[in-house]
Formats: structure tokens, C-alpha cells, sequence
């Protein structure tokens, strides 16, 4: 949605599309001569300037305060995408939303890739004033194979969470295509000007979802139908490479002849949510419009997103009294994971664990996991996305059986010792000495920590 369609698939190297920019929603964008254009160029390229003709209201809108890193933690987004997504809406609904462009701006600035320019600019639809995003190619640019750009965004001095979701997202993408036109992944060509779209969408999306640290929820996909020209040939709607990005995605069809869904945008949502549904249940707090750049003739062409609290803890979680809060993650080195399970703890965590797994392509992985109240679900949610380059997350309602416990002290050769005894109907109690405080006895006294065990336990059953 909103692009201007470079649309070219060759057989022999996968993709020409201008991905974030180029789908169904050509550019459109009447410049209003009242309006004067805020130049602000960084790292050579970012724009701001107001694109409607008609500007009903006559007056520049206010800007939305800005989103604080991190100021999503614990709460919801939501994909709203009753007209479709693509690149450029998503990044321009998220500067609405109010993720600062110099985030999306210092993203693109890490990369090894010159001669284009950003607008961020101001749209009307349906009376809505929308921010539009747009990317300016301003020099010839080379043609990029997925590998050179995989390998690219993993070299950048990217935030390890922005580069890693990054490639994610460009791995859903580099996948579809190698898939719709039966080649190796690494032999994936993105051309020309449809690569510096992609990588500025997918990057500058990465960099903004990161800074909000919030959970993404999308909405069913609008799919529109009918063909557009490519360069090489007709391609039926939506394009094959976006419904390969969408496998598992819910989607319903719409009597539009439009392209509604581009590649870029299906990637970047498939690989951003961890749940589609209609409307989540939350109070929103924040909302974004991002437009696209051609007007539909039944409905606004906007992404609309929404950030929202959670209603009451988690609705899902029902009336369970604690819940298992696990993540698959296949790019987490031992240290990283270590201090995860510490701040999983130390977020309220009853206990954490890392459990090795192996995920598709037989590549080894971890399940890193954590057991919380229910209470406490959404704080240790929070540390566990915050802590590893995950981007999603499981919750699982549990029923936990606890036996009645109570803790005393009792008196040894070597001091003072706690001893927690478990009771209940369940057999002979469990008694276990508090280890900290043996460690400790043991070091005074210069003995083995067993001794201490020995001694605290018999004084105990005595």
C-alpha cells in the first residue's frame, strides 16, 4: 500500500518488488504550495514536509508527544489494518504514534547505503490527518541478493534487538520469494530501488518496535484481488510473495482491486505479532495513522495502531493462579541467557530455567522460561522481551499444588540456621536447611558445607 510499483519479478533472481513502497497504492502526494516544506536533512536524508491539497483545517496539527524508549513495556500494540499494510504505512504510523523519526533516522544511518533521502510528510484521509513516510532514491543504486543484505544488517552497528529482528523480518521476506520462484534463498535479488524500500522499512520498523518494547497484536489482512503490471510480466493479486510471508496469518478477502498487502508489510507484521485477532481487549492509550499513498474508493487508505494497556493483568489467563512465561530463541549466547534468568527473578519470578532445544532447520536453540503468579505475569513478560532478542512470547495458565510451608530457625555448633519444612497431606515432611546460611557457617567455621547440612537437618528432626 502506498508505493509506487517496481514491481518486477525475473525468475532468475526473485525480486524487483519496491516493497515498502510500491503495492497497490501509488504515490499521490499533492503538495500543497501554501505550505511551506520543513527541510531537515540527517545522515543526508530526512524530510518533513505536509502533502494535501486540500488541508480542511487549515493549520498545522499539533505533534503527538513522544514515546519514551520503552514506553510500551507490558502493553499491547495493535496493528489495525482495515485497509491492508505495507512498509511505509507501518513506519509512517509509528512516527504518528510517536516514535521519534530520529530513531528510524539513526537505524538507517548505521547502514552501508547512500544516494536516497526520507520525507516524513502529513496526509488526508477521510478528513483523518495521517503522517506519510516516504523514501527518495536519488542515485543509481546496485542490485542487492538477500545474503549481501543478510550479511549487511548483521555487520551494521545496529542495537543487537533492532538488528536482529531486522534480519528476521528480511529472512520472512528473502524466504517467500526463494519459495514463489524456486531458488536458493541466498540467490534472492532485490533490485534497484525496491531494495533501498525494503531495507529502509524493515530496519527503520525493527528500530521503532524495539523502542516501544511493547507486544504486538495484528488484525485479520485485508486481501485484495485483479493483477499488476510487473516488469516482467502480470502478476495476480495479492502478490504471490506476500501470501508466501503470510502463511498462519488469518486473512479474508475484500471486493477491491487493489493491491492491499505488499510483501514488505506482510513480512514485517507476520514476523512482528505474536497473535492476530480483531480487536484485542485493552484500553488504548495512544493512536497512530499512517497513510498510504493512494486513495481506495471504499475505505480510507490508513494503518491505523494502537498502544494499550492491558485490562487487568491478562484476560486470557482466566482465573488461573500462576502462569509459565516461555520464549523460543535461537540467537541468545550463555552469558545473555544467564542474565536473563536473573532478571526474570528479579522481576518477580517464583523460578526461571533456559531448556535446550532444536527449532526448524535442525538449528539449536533455547527455551528460556519463567513460573510467576499471576499477578506478577506481565511484569516478567516484560523482563523476558526486554532481556533476549526475542519478539514474541507464550503465556500458559497453570494450576500450581504447593505443599503448606514454613520456615525455622534452629541452633547448631556452627550458629543460627534456617530450615524450611513442607507439610501437608502428601507424606513425611520435606525439610531442607536454607543453603545461603550453610555456605555462610561453613566459611566461619572452616569446614565443609555438608558438615552444616548434617548439623542443621538433625537439628531439625531433634
Amino acid at each position: 500500500m502506498g508505493h509506487g510499483h517496481d514491481h518486477g519479478h525475473d525468475p532468475a533472481h526473485g525480486h524487483e518488488h519496491g516493497h515498502g513502497h510500491a503495492h497497490g497504492h501509488e504515490h499521490e502526494h499533492d503538495h500543497d504550495p501554501a505550505h511551506e516544506h520543513d527541510h531537515a536533512h540527517g545522515h543526508g536524508h530526512a524530510h518533513e514536509h505536509e502533502h494535501d491539497p486540500a488541508h480542511e483545517h487549515g493549520h498545522d496539527h499539533p505533534r503527538t508527544p513522544l514515546l519514551e524508549e520503552g514506553a510500551g513495556a507490558g502493553k499491547i500494540l495493535f496493528f489495525d489494518a482495515f485497509s491492508g499494510i505495507a512498509g511505509d504505512m507501518t513506519i509512517a504510523a509509528l512516527l504518528d504514534l510517536g516514535v521519534p523519526l530520529l530513531v528510524i533516522e539513526r537505524a538507517v544511518a548505521a547502514l552501508p547505503i547512500e544516494g536516497f533521502h526520507l520525507h516524513r510528510g502529513h496526509a488526508h484521509r477521510s478528513g483523518i490527518v495521517a503522517t506519510s513516510f516516504d523514501v527518495h532514491v536519488e542515485t543509481p543504486q546496485p542490485e542487492r541478493t538477500y545474503g549481501s543484505i543478510d550479511a549487511m544488517l548483521a555487520a551494521a552497528p545496529l542495537d543487537p534487538p533492532v538488528a536482529a529482528l531486522a534480519r528476521r523480518i528480511f529472512r520472512r521476506l528473502g524466504e517467500a520469494e526463494a519459495a514463489v520462484h524456486r531458488i536458493r534463498l541466498e540467490d534472492v535479488h532485490f533490485h534497484e530501488v525496491g531494495a533501498v524500500d525494503a531495507i529502509v522499512d524493515i530496519v527503520g520498523a525493527a528500530a521503532a518496535i524495539a523502542h516501544i518494547g511493547a507486544e504486538v497484536v495484528g488484525s485479520p489482512l485485508p486481501m485484495g484481488r485483479g493483477f499488476v503490471k510487473a516488469r516482467h510480466g502480470i502478476l495476480p493479486l495479492p502478490p504471490p510473495a506476500a501470501v508466501a510471508c503470510l502463511r498462519g496469518v488469518p486473512t479474508y478477502g475484500v471486493e477491491l482491486d487493489a493491491e492491499l498487502v505488499t510483501p514488505t508489510g506482510a513480512a514485517i507484521i507476520a514476523a512482528l505479532a505474536t497473535r492476530f485477532e480483531r480487536w484485542p481487549t485493552f484500553a488504548p492509550d495512544r493512536i497512530g495513522f499512517g497513510a498510504g499513498q493512494r486513495e481506495l474508493p471504499d475505505r480510507p487508505n490508513l494503518l491505523r495502531v494502537v498502544l494499550g494497556t492491558r485490562s487487568g493483568g491478562e484476560e486470557s489467563l482466566g482465573s488461573a493462579s500462576h502462569v509459565i512465561i516461555e520464549a523460543n530463541v535461537d540467537d541468545l549466547t550463555g552469558e545473555v541467557a544467564g542474565h536473563a534468568i536473573e532478571a526474570l527473578f528479579a522481576a518477580g519470578a517464583l523460578d526461571a530455567w533456559a531448556a535446550p532445544i532444536t527449532m526448524k532447520k535442525g538449528r539449536p536453540a533455547l527455551t528460556i522460561a519463567a513460573l510467576a503468579a499471576a499477578a506478577q505475569a506481565d511484569a516478567v513478560a516484560t523482563a523476558l522481551l526486554r532481556e533476549t532478542t526475542s519478539i514474541g512470547l507464550r503465556k500458559i495458565p497453570v494450576a500450581r499444588t504447593e505443599r503448606p510451608r514454613r520456615i525455622t530457625t534452629v541452633k547448631t555448633a556452627y550458629g543460627a540456621i534456617r530450615v524450611k519444612i513442607s507439610e501437608g497431606p502428601f507424606g513425611p515432611p520435606q525439610i531442607k536447611p536454607e543453603f545461603d546460611d550453610c555456605a555462610a557457617a561453613a566459611r566461619t567455621h572452616g569446614v565443609p558445607v555438608r558438615e552444616v547440612l548434617s548439623a542443621a537437618l538433625a537439628a531439625a528432626k531433634g
